[in-house]
C-alpha cells in the first residue's frame, strides 16, 4: 500500500513538477472555488509534517550518542538536558548544510545514499554471522507462527497499528517534488526518484525485518531495555557491546543524512508556501540567497520551530491531493511525461483506503483503560488536529481573504498538453 501512496505521488509529481508540490497539485484538482482551501490545509499539514520530521530524527539521533555513551562508560547516566543540547547542536549542523548551494546538497545527498546503502548491507550480513548467541537464529517456526502483541488491543487491530512504523518510512517520499525546481527534466526525475526511494525502502526493510526476526531473542528487553533505545538494545543482545559500539556509531552517521535530508526537504516546503503568502513575514522567509541561490531564511526558521517544538501530518498531506484527483480533478488533471495509465484510479483507491485505515490507527495509545495515564496517552490527534484546527480557523477568519492559491514557475494545460501533443 505504501508503494501505491508513492506512485500516486509519483503521477503528480510529473504532472505538476513544483516546489510547491503537493498543496499547488490540491490547488489544480480541488472544486472550483475550494482551490485556496485545499492548497491552505494540505500545506500547513505539509509543513507540521516536515517540523516534526526534524525533531523526531534528531531526538533520536541525540538518544543514540548519548547512549553510546552509556555503554562504554557505565556510570555514565544522559539526563533530558544533555539530550536536548545535543538536539539543538545536530539541529545547527543540519541548518548550515541545508543553507548551501544546490551542487553541494546533491553531492551530500549521494553520500548519504550511498552510505545508508552499505550500513543495510553491513547490518545484514553482520547480525546473524555475528550473533554472540547460540543458536544464532531463531528457527523458522518461529519467526513466521509467534506473533508478539505489546498492546492492550485485539491482536487484529494491533497489526494494523504496527504499520506505523512502515508509514514512518514514507517522510520524505515528496523530497524530489520540493526539489523539482533545482533539478533538471524534472517532470521525469522526480517521479523517478519518489519510486526509486520507496522500491528501495521495500527491498533494503524487507531485509532489515526478517534479519531482525531471526536474530532478536527476548523481545520485551529491546522494547524497554535499560537504555531507553530499542537499537542500541538490540545490538547489544545480538552482538555484545564492543561489536554494537562500531554499528551504532555508523547507523548514527547514516541517520544524521536522513535527518539533513528531511531538514533541507523542510525548508523548501516552507519556502515554497512563503512564497505563495500564506505565512507571517513570507517576503522574508520566501527570499533566495544570491550567493548559494537557496532559501536560507526559511532553513534558520525551520531550524528554531523544530527547536521549539508527525506521521500523521506527513500522510494527510501526501493523500489529500490524491482524493482530490479522484473526486473532482479527473477532467483538469492533466498526465505527465511519467504515468501510471490505466492503472492510475486502481493505484490511487488503494492509497487513499490505506490512509482511511491508518489514520485512526495512528491516534491509538498501546494501553486501554484503566492503565490508560497521561504517560501511556497517544496526544497524536492533539499534536495534529489542534494546530490544523487553529490554521484552519485563521484561514475561516482571515486568510481566506488574502490567500489566493500557490505560485509556480510551471505552468499546467496549455503548455503541458503541447508537451503531450509533441510526445
Amino acid at each position: 500500500m505504501i508503494q501505491f501512496t508513492a506512485l500516486s505521488m509519483a503521477e503528480l509529481c510529473s504532472s505538476m513538477p513544483t516546489v510547491g508540490g503537493l498543496h499547488y497539485a490540491a490547488a489544480m484538482l480541488a472544486p472550483e472555488g475550494w482551490g485556496p482551501a485545499c492548497s491552505w490545509f494540505v500545506g500547513w499539514s505539509n509543513i507540521f509534517g516536515y517540523l516534526t520530521a526534524p525533531c523526531s530524527l534528531n531526538y533520536a539521533l541525540a538518544s543514540m550518542i548519548l547512549t553510546c555513551g552509556s555503554i562504554a562508560h557505565p556510570s555514565y547516566v544522559p539526563t533530558n538536558w544533555h539530550i536536548y543540547l545535543l538536539f539543538l547542536l545536530l539541529l545547527t549542523i543540519e541548518g548550515l548544510v541545508a543553507m548551501q548551494s544546490t551542487r553541494f546538497i546533491g553531492r551530500f545527498n549521494i553520500f548519504g545514499t550511498v552510505f545508508n546503502l552499505l550500513i543495510v548491507i553491513i547490518f545484514v550480513i553482520w547480525f546473524p554471522l555475528g550473533s554472540i548467541n547460540i543458536p544464532k537464529t531463531n528457527s523458522s517456526h518461529d519467526v513466521w507462527t509467534n506473533f508478539t502483541n505489546g498492546t492492550a488491543w485485539p491482536t487484529p487491530w494491533a497489526t494494523i497499528m504496527g504499520f506505523l512504523t512502515a508509514a514512518y518510512t514514507l517522510a520524505g517520499f515528496d523530497a524530489p517534488v520540493h526539489l523539482a525546481e533545482e533539478c533538471s527534466n524534472s517532470a521525469i526525475a522526480s517521479p523517478r526518484a519518489i519510486v526509486m526511494a520507496a522500491q528501495s525502502g521495500l527491498y533494503l526493510g524487507w531485509a532489515i525485518i526478517l534479519v531482525i526476526a531471526y536474530t532478536v531473542k527476548d523481545i520485551p528487553d529491546v522494547v524497554s531495555g535499560q537504555y531507553g533505545q530499542p537499537f542500541a538494545s538490540l545490538c547489544l543482545q545480538v552482538l555484545g557491546s564492543k561489536a554494537s559500539l562500531a554499528l551504532i556509531c555508523l547507523s548514527i552517521i547514516a541517520q544524521f543524512s536522513v535527518a539533513t535530508g528531511c531538514a533541507i526537504t523542510a525548508t523548501r516546503v516552507l519556502f515554497a508556501f512563503s512564497r505563495d503568502g500564506a505565512l507571517p513575514g513570507s517576503s522574508w522567509w520566501a527570499k533566495i540567497d544570491c550567493r548559494t541561490k537557496t532559501p536560507v531564511n526559511a532553513t534558520w526558521l525551520v531550524v528554531a520551530l523544530a527547536a521549539v517544538l508527525g506521521a500523521i501530518a506527513q500522510y494527510t498531506s501526501f493523500t489529500a491531493p490524491v482524493i482530490l484527483k479522484l473526486l473532482f480533478g479527473r477532467k483538469r488533471f492533466v498526465r505527465g511525461p511519467w504515468h501510471l495509465g490505466i492503472f492510475s484510479i486502481p493505484i490511487n483507491i488503494a492509497a487513499v483506503s490505506f490512509w482511511l485505515i491508518l489514520l485512526p490507527a495512528f491516534c491509538f495509545p498501546a494501553v486501554a483503560l484503566p492503565d490508560l495515564t497521561l504517560q501511556t496517552m497517544n496526544w497524536t490527534c492533539l499534536i495534529y488536529f489542534g494546530p490544523m484546527g487553529l490554521v484552519m480557523t485563521w484561514y475561516a477568519v482571515s486568510a481566506r481573504k488574502w490567500f489566493v492559491g500557490p505560485k509556480a514557475n510551471v505552468r499546467q494545460g496549455e503548455d503541458r498538453g503541447t508537451e503531450e501533443k509533441q510526445s
